[in-house]
């Protein structure tokens, strides 16, 4: 599975996801696009958006801290 996160380091969202994987087990990789102006392209050519966190599992795009979503995709 692949779980990667795009953040930025003031975002409360970015750190409910990033805690809600932690207590159960996801391993990700976070991609902070305020320091990554590659990673900011990339995360808003996948997402069509500029907000964060945008999270990518398995390919399946969820724009903020969406837990059924997360769960869902988690689960495919």
């Amino acid at each position: 599975m692949s779980v990667k996160i795009y953040t930025t380091t003031h975002c409360p969202y970015c750190v409910m996801a990033k805690e809600y994987f932690k207590k159960n087990s996801v391993a990700y990789t976070e991609v902070n696009v305020e320091s990554d102006e590659k990673a900011a392209e990339e995360m808003i050519e996948k997402s069509g958006q500029m907000g964060v966190p945008v999270i990518d599992i398995n390919g399946t795009i969820i724009v903020g801290f969406n837990r059924p979503a997360i769960e869902k995709a988690l689960k495919k």
